[in-house]
């Protein structure tokens, strides 16, 4: 239900359809010639250019460099990279450009921008920075586990390249597995059984969560004034090492095939609700929404700044990072499964050649297959021979499928910390490789932790003073927080509750924030008010089409996802993936009681400030109702009520016109002053006529 009208001024006037019936800009900001804010103590970005490559750095993480390819590579290539643009035109876009406008409009942290929109949901930026910092404490020891391998790359041979011997044997456990698989489940994790076994701390990794959070810790000390700095290489270091390892991976045997099995286009797998759920899930992530790192940056631009050509932008080159990334990681694994399949290919004819050891004489007997010379046999031949021979043969001859070996997908880290270091290891310099890999790994984790520290420290220095004037204390404490907290992802079966947090604890929260981010702008302020403001912030109007999305399109969608990650909950117990150390493979195992029990906490944390700030704003308000006149109480509304005491001279010069009545506005641009909008050319001809 759309807003009634405002009363008219002193004059009898009435504003105009499309002007705002409410302000979030300062009196005169924006009207500067330089655009800039209008608060000079706040903090701005140096350039555009900084805020750009924050924005990107916030959004560019770790998921396109390994969940956006194996989402790919599981649910149809080409298929689900339409489907994934699709879903980010529709709704990430719109999302994103309603965050950016919010941010930029009110000037303040998630908590003061959805206060502001109504006290009732005022909870919504409580409940990102709670989210906010549950994330902050798991993706920080992926960058300590990037800090591990990196400084295990400097050496010669790298570590993970071969199996270690005891008792001049090969360790069982790395021979049933491979030398990457082994290294990062028992020498960087040292990893249990199951997620039951506690306590038990990896020092090694303690340390290097220690040296993350410092490193954390000492770019954002100053505010955006360090991290803008840092943001320089951290954001654009990935790409290059991207494109270096694309124009390497390029030149290896089998990338072609990687690659086109990467965007081979099965359609058929959109008739699958999961496949919808996780491209809509990997959308959401993939920009940030919810986190209120996004309106946090967004913040500290001046007003006047193109926040919509910004979301066009930054969404862009998010997807053409996930494309990049996936380009390059579907090359490396072609070229690893071209290298292990040619192997087999190999060790099948050496079989098939002292099978007719006795008589040398048959071996140009073989069809097809050049037995003298076991390299030399392509895998078409092979494959040829096997389909017709091979299983009259018997024997230990087996198929080497080029296809079913691309098939094995390794999920999330593992793609990561096992795929892709099997792959280095087959480069030539492999160490040179493994840490200009991790290197890029690891800042493509801090410049997310930048942003997601931003989402948590901006809110609560805008909304408390006495944490404003003591920001650098409060970033320190945040971070030695962080980092006491972090130890439980440190223990030995630690990466269990990474998965944990990663799969549940963050990501019913932040769709939860994300529907109440979109009700709160599109219905309970209204879309065509937040429009108008936009339109008086960048000096024109977006168009009407975003009205649509964010009333229907994008909130049916955030519903939807809400929907079926709840119900995917309830009617399938969720599991894990364990190591077993004496199979020496993974297997799936249920979460015990004890752990559902403390993710349910962990999301009711994340989620208690929403009826939290709702009874307040009730309480509140009844016990404004015994205080502010009846007459007033049916203009406030849901709003707040305030009065025109005070105008620019060159609009009102008597104290007569200054006295103004009073009217509601929705969102207060935080004085205890505000000034009319300026007429529009059309408001004063409709004036004309009437006279």
């Amino acid at each position: 239900m759309e807003k009634a009208p405002l009363p008219g001024d002193e004059e009898g006037r009435r504003m105009s359809e499309g002007q705002a019936e409410a302000r979030l800009l300062e009196p005169d900001e924006g009207r500067g010639q330089e655009g800039g804010s209008a608060d000079p103590t706040r903090p701005a970005w140096g350039s555009k250019l900084q805020y750009v490559l924050a924005q990107v750095g916030f959004s560019v993480g770790l998921g396109n460099v390994w969940r956006f390819p194996y989402l790919c590579h599981q649910n149809g290539g080409g298929a689900f990279l339409l489907l994934y643009v699709l879903l980010l035109g529709f709704i990430g876009v719109p999302l994103f450009f309603l965050e950016l406008a919010a941010g930029q409009c009110v000037r303040q942290g998630s908590i003061g921008v959805w206060g502001r929109i109504s006290p009732r949901l005022g909870g919504v930026g409580f409940s990102s920075c709670v989210v906010c910092f549950f994330v902050a404490l798991y993706y920080n020891v992926i960058v300590a586990w990037s800090l591990f391998y990196l400084g295990s790359s400097f050496q010669d041979p790298l570590p993970w390249e071969q199996c270690p011997f005891h008792n001049n044997r090969t360790v069982k456990e790395c021979a049933r597995s491979s030398p990457t698989t082994y290294f990062w489940f028992r020498k960087a994790l040292d990893i249990t059984d199951s997620i039951d076994d506690l306590g038990h701390f990896n020092a090694v990794m303690s340390g290097c969560l220690l040296a993350a959070w410092a490193i954390v810790c000492l770019a954002m000390i100053k505010g955006i004034r360090s991290s803008s700095k840092v943001m320089y290489f951290s954001s654009v270091f990935p790409y290059v090492v991207l494109l270096c390892f694309l124009a390497r991976g390029l030149l290896l045997d089998g990338a072609s095939e990687g690659i086109v099995y990467m965007f081979y286009p099965r359609l058929q797998i959109w008739g699958e609700i999961q496949v919808w759920r996780q491209a809509a899930t990997q959308v959401f992530f993939a920009l940030g929404l919810g986190f209120g790192s996004v309106i946090a940056y967004s913040s500290y631009n001046p007003p006047n700044n193109n926040c919509h050509r910004d979301a066009l932008v930054v969404s862009v080159i998010n997807l053409l990072t996930s494309i990049l990334a996936s380009l390059v990681v579907f090359a490396m694994l072609g070229f690893r499964a071209k290298s292990i399949t040619m192997d087999c290919v190999v060790r099948n004819v050496n079989l098939l050649a002292e099978l007719w050891h006795p008589d040398p004489s048959q071996l140009a007997s073989v069809p097809w297959l050049n037995v003298s010379e076991p390299r030399s046999v392509t895998l078409p031949q092979y494959s040829q021979w096997f389909l017709q021979y091979g299983a009259q043969l018997g024997g230990n001859f087996t198929d080497c499928n080029l296809e079913e070996e691309m098939n094995k997908g390794v999920e999330g880290t593992g793609l990561a910390f096992i795929a892709f270091t099997e792959a280095m290891t087959l480069f030539p310099g492999s160490p040179f490789w493994s840490a200009l890999f991790f290197l890029m790994l690891l800042n493509l984790g801090l410049s997310t932790m930048f942003g997601t520290m931003q989402g948590i420290l901006t809110p609560l220095t805008d909304s408390f003073a006495l944490l404003g004037r003591r920001r650098i204390l409060l970033t320190v404490g945040s971070c030695v927080l962080g980092f006491a907290l972090g130890l439980l992802f440190t223990q030995r079966s630690g990466n269990y509750f990474v998965t944990m947090f990663d799969d549940y604890s963050a990501t019913l929260p932040l769709i939860v924030v994300a529907v109440f981010e979109t009700v709160a702008v599109s219905w309970v302020y209204g879309a065509d008010r937040f429009l108008d403001d936009i339109e008086r912030m960048i000096r024109w109007r977006p168009p009407v089409l975003y009205k649509y999305l964010w009333r229907f399109v994008c909130l049916f969608a955030m519903l939807a996802l809400l929907g079926a990650s709840v119900l995917r909950m309830l009617f399938k117990r969720p599991t894990y993936t364990a190591w077993n150390q004496h199979m020496a493979s993974e297997t799936t195992l249920e979460y015990p009681g004890w752990a559902l029990a403390f993710l349910c906490m962990f999301m009711l944390v994340a989620l208690l400030p929403l009826p939290i700030a709702y009874l307040h704003a009730m309480l509140r308000s009844d016990a404004d109702a015994h205080t502010v006149p009846p007459e007033q109480q049916e203009l406030q509304g849901d709003g707040y009520l305030e009065c025109d005491w005070a105008e620019p001279e060159s609009i009102s010069s008597s104290p007569q016109e200054q006295a103004g009545p009073c009217r509601a506005v929705f969102l207060p641009p935080g004085t205890d002053c505000y000034t009319r909008l300026p007429q529009h050319e059309d408001y004063e001809e409709e004036e004309d006529t009437a006279v």
